[in-house]
């Protein structure tokens, strides 16, 4: 898997996301299905965000992979039996394209490299042809830990997707599996982008930290962040980000950002951009004036702690390995600071890291240990409800062939 997902590498190698990006990758994941597969996926559908609204969207992170295809509502079919593949438009009458004007074709078919494009009813008489002739059609769902542990609703346009697909084929498998282990090793042209993302999120931090000595609410740096990322051709945030004064900062995903803060407490950062459909994920954590003994001590332990995570990457590593001496090397650090390691998950109740790409948090699959090509994050953080105190450090990590 390894070896093809690398020579899939030496084939693009352009600077920039084109139509042969997202055909190699098509390639590449007929190659890991059943010879002559069917695979029918769909993008995300809009979800309201109040009344009539509808939240800014963003794609799904496969069918991007798949398509380049930013816009809601799109299917790809892909019959790998005959080298076909076509994209299905989503249906919008004459008072949706009044307002969120009509699907845009040209740019499908150019981003993606898909010359056919079917309507809703086309690609239903097509799929019940194709059903006469494929007993198996692979499609996608949402994870499994989403459906059963996730606090939010979910897009329902996989479910429904599937529901259709169910009540067509005989066989409906998914194939999520085989796209994350595509996913988990990149291609030049994803670590290009990444390394972006990177860059703009690091030139963003440095505007934002000549506003700390005159900043009075965590709104306030937010502010310099946003128009900064911006400024630079970022679509955005690739994720909501986090401005976590003091207490707040104990709290792992908080996001409201509108609070005061306390000139003598530490703020903590989690943000990053998104350029070329890649995602950046940086933690900081400042001191708003001159630390106290105590604040230094546990940034220090955080650092340290990071550094020497670090220190451990390379290609062959075992994740259980990883993952276990990372444990000691947290421990150690409570104990420094007169903490009690065994009660390590209430100080760390996080992952020491995570996969990083399309999705922030990038699928990390296929593999017993690190690879070359694998980007993943180091965040260890220490959270002392008790004291007001929250410091997380992370940075973006590339696996290369002789280390990282």
């Amino acid at each position: 898997m390894h070896g093809f997902t690398q020579g899939i590498a030496r084939l693009y190698t352009k600077s920039h996301m084109d139509s042969t990006f997202f055909a190699g990758n098509r390639q590449a994941l007929l190659d890991q299905l059943k010879k002559g597969a069917l695979v029918v996926m769909t993008g995300y559908g809009e979800v309201q965000r109040s009344h009539d609204s509808a939240h800014r969207f963003d794609q799904e992170a496969n069918f991007w992979y798949l398509t380049g295809v930013e816009q809601a509502d799109w299917w790809i079919v892909i019959d790998g039996a005959h080298g076909t593949e076509w994209l299905v438009a989503p249906d919008r009458d004459e008072i949706q394209q009044v307002f969120d004007g009509a699907a845009d074709t040209d740019r499908a078919m150019a981003t993606s490299g898909i010359r056919t494009i079917l309507t809703r009813d086309d690609a239903m008489r097509r799929l019940r042809e194709l059903a006469k002739h494929h007993s198996i059609v692979y499609t996608t769902e949402q994870p499994a830990y989403l459906r059963e542990q996730a606090h939010f609703q979910l897009n329902n346009a996989q479910a429904e997707l599937k529901k259709m697909l169910e009540r067509t084929f005989l066989n409906v498998q998914t194939c999520n599996r085989e796209l994350a282990t595509l996913r988990t090793v990149k291609q030049p042209v994803e670590i290009a982008a990444i390394e972006k993302a990177i860059k703009v999120t690091v030139t963003a931090f440095e505007y934002m930290k000549k506003a700390l000595p005159v900043a009075k609410h965590e709104y306030e740096l937010q502010a310099v962040l946003d128009y900064e990322i911006r400024r630079q051709g970022a679509k955005g945030h690739a994720y909501d980000p986090i401005i976590a004064g003091g207490l707040n900062a104990c709290t792992l995903h908080y996001v409201h950002n509108d609070d005061p803060l306390n000139k003598k407490g530490l703020v903590l950062f989690d943000i990053g951009a998104r350029i070329n459909g890649y995602a950046a994920d940086i933690s900081r954590t400042y001191a708003l004036s001159s630390p106290t003994k105590r604040q230094q001590a546990v940034h220090d332990a955080v650092r340290e702690a990071q550094e020497a995570c670090i220190a451990l990457l390379r290609p062959g590593l075992a994740f259980s390995e990883y993952h276990e001496r990372c444990e000691q090397i947290m421990k150690a650090a409570l104990e420094r600071l007169g903490l009690a390691p065994e009660r390590y998950r209430e100080y760390f109740p996080h992952a020491m890291g995570h996969g990083l790409g399309v999705d922030v948090h990038d699928p990390l699959t296929g593999h017993d240990s690190l690879q070359p090509g694998m980007v993943l994050t180091v965040e260890p953080g220490l959270y002392i409800r008790d004291e007001a105190i929250g410091v997380r450090i992370e940075d973006d990590i590339l696996i290369t062939e002789n280390g990282h």
